[in-house]
């Protein structure tokens, strides 16, 4: 950011983003000028992206305690984005920012909806109670329940968006289906949920003004996919061959662990929520409307 434009932002209010991949990089233009954007970041490298972006690159490491007490009032508004660490059942990378955080702030934490495990294929609501399968989402019902502490502790207001499958032009299954990955028969498959990241990206500005205070919300779209259906509607759309079906027995030794964790957990979740409570209206209600608005290219 040229010095004239840091100069411009000076006494905006201040909005830190933990975690600034694809989804927080769709954040910042919508910001715009209303807001002074903080981005942490581990890697120096990228400060110089995230300057062009429009953010103030702030360099410290979530697994490194020492390096995040300099966070502490730097932002009254957080949007933390950054996944837990691969190993293990708790999230130490919340427990250290949330160590850091003594002052009240305004907080989105984006967690996902592996944390309901299988439910059967039914529709469920934020008020499911939390049942998960496997490490990576018992580290992220740990995360929460960090955040939720945190909030109560320091009288913050924490809103949670609850995220399943993240899709956009540059987030397709594309290599899968040119690899002819198998998919599942359809009387062994599963539903999934998705949410456009351009979609995501917005839901969270919405819900960082009018989410309410330890509420969990749903960010998904109206999609009603059974999985096999959805990779069916991304071949069609791109010209490339459908994948193949098999059961469920026959599949589990052709395709990676954490792909068959996710072939074995459906549900279709409610986004009422996020509509009546938010005002959110979708830009990509289905991922059928993406697939009908996408260019070739």
């Amino acid at each position: 950011m040229k010095k004239s434009q840091s100069n411009k932002k000076i006494g905006l209010p201040r909005v830190l983003i933990v975690g600034c991949g694809d989804v927080g990089l769709r954040i910042l233009p919508l910001l715009g000028c209303r807001y002074r954007v903080f981005a942490l970041t581990t890697q120096t490298n990228r400060c110089d992206e995230l300057r062009a972006a429009g953010a103030t690159p702030v360099v410290a490491d979530l697994d490194d305690p020492l390096t995040l007490a300099r966070l502490a009032g730097l932002a009254p508004l957080i949007i933390y984005l950054a996944p837990p660490e691969s190993i293990g059942n708790l999230d130490t990378r919340s427990r250290h920012f949330a160590t850091a955080l003594s002052r009240r702030c305004r907080m989105v934490y984006v967690s996902t909806s592996g944390v309901y495990g299988d439910c059967g294929g039914n529709v469920i609501t934020e008020t499911r109670k939390v049942q998960p399968h496997n490490l990576r989402a018992v580290r992220r019902v740990d995360a929460e329940q960090v955040w939720r502490k945190w909030a109560r502790r320091t009288g913050s207001r924490m809103s949670i968006l609850r995220v399943p499958g993240i899709y956009a032009a540059n987030r397709l299954p594309l290599d899968r289906l040119n690899n002819r990955t198998p998919a599942l028969l359809p009387e062994d498959d599963v539903f999934t949920n998705h949410i456009h990241a351009q979609d995501l990206a917005r839901l969270i500005v919405q819900t960082l003004t009018r989410g309410s205070p330890n509420r969990i919300y749903h960010a998904v779209d109206d999609s009603n996919l059974l999985m096999g259906e959805y990779f069916d509607a991304v071949a069609d759309r791109y010209r490339l061959p459908r994948p193949p079906r098999l059961p469920r027995s026959e599949l589990e030794t052709q395709v990676s662990p954490m792909m068959l964790s996710f072939m074995s957990e459906s549900r279709r979740m409610s986004n009422v929520r996020i509509k009546q409570e938010l005002g959110f209206q979708l830009l990509y209600p289905t991922v059928a409307d993406f697939l009908e608005r996408v260019k070739d290219s």
